[in-house]
């Protein structure tokens, strides 16, 4: 593989390890955005191949950098002349290290939905096919792919839109230059309004904090700044035209809701790569504040390492959602219990054709017809008055942006409605405060009991808060089976520990210890002294600090008693 970077001062820099006299790892900003940028190309010989790759010591698999190239050109169904955008999502190599933590702030700050990928890499595409005489085939293929672990879809895209057509001009030199003003971008950090600048335009965004009120974190002005060129001010970094997206869908919307509320198999075949990918993110997006955590592919190519896995017909499809393209896929998933074809937009009249539900048994064909085919019931009624009302702005050429706002709101409360009771009563399992003492273990957070949560549905369930009606217990039961649920209360019971821990720290602080070690043996002294010390490790290890000055009164309290040990002991305990 070429690198058209050797001996450029940052590769120099980067094999000496330097720092380039500012005190930081070369690239350390740069791979807190980006894990790096590709040009896939396509090579009569070879296929698809990268032809150039950044940072030039980024560290890929040669199975990822495959993958990565069949993912990044769309299929050869799919007919896409001239410049398409897409993303992929793709499997880490087994064995590769697990990466460092982008920062305490970052994944203590960002919402459950925002945080980076631990055993994956998203791609975002940009693909140009032209026709050039000049070339055997008779096109220019090319493909500039940002790798990134954050799922900052409309940001990256965004980004591409601005770089692609003028690298495609000017190549290599080009694409360092970017590159090195990405690395002097400040860091991800959420709740704060930052400004990056690229190629004389300066994006400025703003990352969602998990303690922003859901729907509400737009990007705020702050005329102190004066930033030159004028900003360009993306209104969300991650969220999609949900209304685009699902408008062939529309009069369906609970079922999609509900399938991927349960983390159901579920198949998304479209014309487009864009389509494929944009349909598979938006569903995802749909369950939003809550963390879909099921494997999801944006877009999948019988090309994918995984691709038996998903395929055989010897066990039950797994809980992933696919977005495919190629015709080819009809036959491979008739065995799937869910799946959505989608054609090229269609309008009747004013109004997008909507697609019909079908029997699984009619996806047969290469020609088979639009729809969703499914046996699935819903648990929940649909909700009439929104169809009605996203049909008439159609007829009234209401904006699409107002269109996915009233979606996105209509979406976020159905989704709240449903985590709130399980909320309330994860809350009701914590332990009391004054049940939390210094001279005791921290409490144990009571266990989740199904039947006792399905209890409290008639006095503080969803009905309080939703319109819809139907059965409720039903789909909490089908949910309590799906990997969204275990993923919702795996992370909350994580919080809620390190809750105690930080609460159990405070008291042990606030406490007279040294006055408890008075009439103590030197062994309990120094069992004492090694449990603080490790009460100090996870509290700086953890995502929730402690109050201020907490740790400073820990570090007393662990000099004053170990300068109340004999001279021995207290040399053994300074010295580990």
């Amino acid at each position: 593989m070429m690198d058209p970077f050797a001996g450029s001062p940052r590769a120099e820099q980067a094999a000496d390890g330097g720092d380039g006299g500012d005190g930081r790892r070369p690239w350390a900003r740069f791979s807190s955005w980006l894990e790096c940028v590709c040009v896939v190309t396509f090579d009569l010989e070879l296929g698809q191949a990268i032809e150039l790759l950044f940072p030039p010591d980024v560290k890929l698999t040669e199975k990822e950098k495959s993958s990565i190239c069949y993912l990044s050109f769309p299929d050869s169904y799919s007919g896409c002349i001239g410049d398409t955008r897409f993303s992929f999502r793709l499997r880490q190599s087994v064995g590769r290290r697990a990466p460092k933590v982008r920062g305490d702030v970052y994944t203590r700050d960002a919402a459950a939905p925002l945080q980076a990928e631990t055993s994956h890499f998203l791609g975002f595409v940009y693909f140009r096919q032209v026709k050039d005489v000049s070339v055997k085939r008779g096109y220019f293929q090319k493909s500039l792919v940002l790798v990134s672990r954050l799922p900052y879809v409309q940001l990256f895209h965004s980004l591409l839109q601005i770089v692609a057509p003028e690298f495609f001009d000017k190549l290599e030199p080009f694409l360092e230059t970017v590159c090195n003003e990405i690395d002097q971008w400040p860091p991800p950090v959420p709740g704060q309004t930052l400004s990056l600048p690229v190629m004389g335009v300066v994006l400025q965004i703003r990352i969602p904090s998990k303690s922003d009120r859901p729907g509400g974190s737009p990007v705020r002005d702050t005329p102190s700044e004066n930033v030159l060129p004028a900003p360009t001010r993306l209104p969300t970094v991650h969220e999609l035209d949900l209304f685009r997206c699902f408008q062939s869908v529309l009069v369906h919307l609970q079922v999609l809701w509900e399938l991927t509320l349960l983390g159901e198999p579920l198949v998304v075949m479209a014309p487009s790569p864009t389509v494929s990918s944009e349909t598979v993110l938006a569903l995802i997006s749909a369950i939003s504040p809550l963390k879909f955590c099921c494997d999801f592919r944006p877009y999948f190519t019988v090309h994918d390492s995984e691709f038996r896995e998903y395929t055989t017909r010897t066990q039950a499809p797994p809980n992933v959602l696919l977005g495919v393209t190629n015709p080819f896929f009809i036959k491979t998933f008739q065995s799937w219990p869910h799946v959505i074809r989608l054609g090229e937009l269609k309008t009747a009249g004013d109004l997008p054709k909507q697609v019909k539900v079908k029997k699984l048994s009619k996806l047969k064909s290469l020609d088979t017809k639009p729809g969703i085919y499914t046996a699935f019931k819903t648990f929940l009624h649909r909700d009439k008055v929104l169809i009605k009302r996203l049909l008439k702005g159609i007829q009234r050429k209401r904006p699409s942006e107002a269109q996915s706002a009233i979606l996105r709101r209509h979406l976020l409360e159905l989704t709240q409605s449903f985590i709130i009771p399980l909320e309330r009563y994860m809350a009701s399992l914590m332990p009391l405060q004054r049940s939390v003492t210094p001279w005791k273990a921290p409490p144990q957070i009571r266990p989740f009991s199904q039947d006792d949560f399905l209890a409290t549905l008639d006095h503080a369930g969803p009905q309080l808060t939703s319109p819809l009606k139907g059965d409720w217990l039903g789909l909490y039961r089908k949910f309590f089976r799906c990997q969204n649920f275990d993923g919702w209360y795996r992370r909350r019971h994580r919080e809620m520990s390190e809750t105690l821990e930080r609460r159990h720290l405070e008291v042990v602080c606030a406490a007279d210890l040294l006055g408890w070690t008075r009439d103590k043996s030197e062994v309990e002294l120094v069992d004492l002294v090694l449990k603080l010390r490790e009460k100090q490790v996870r509290a700086k290890g953890r995502r929730q600090q402690p109050r201020d000055g907490v740790l400073a009164q820990l570090d007393r309290s662990i000099a004053d008693i170990i300068g109340s040990l004999p001279d021995d002991l207290q040399a053994v305990l300074n010295a580990t």
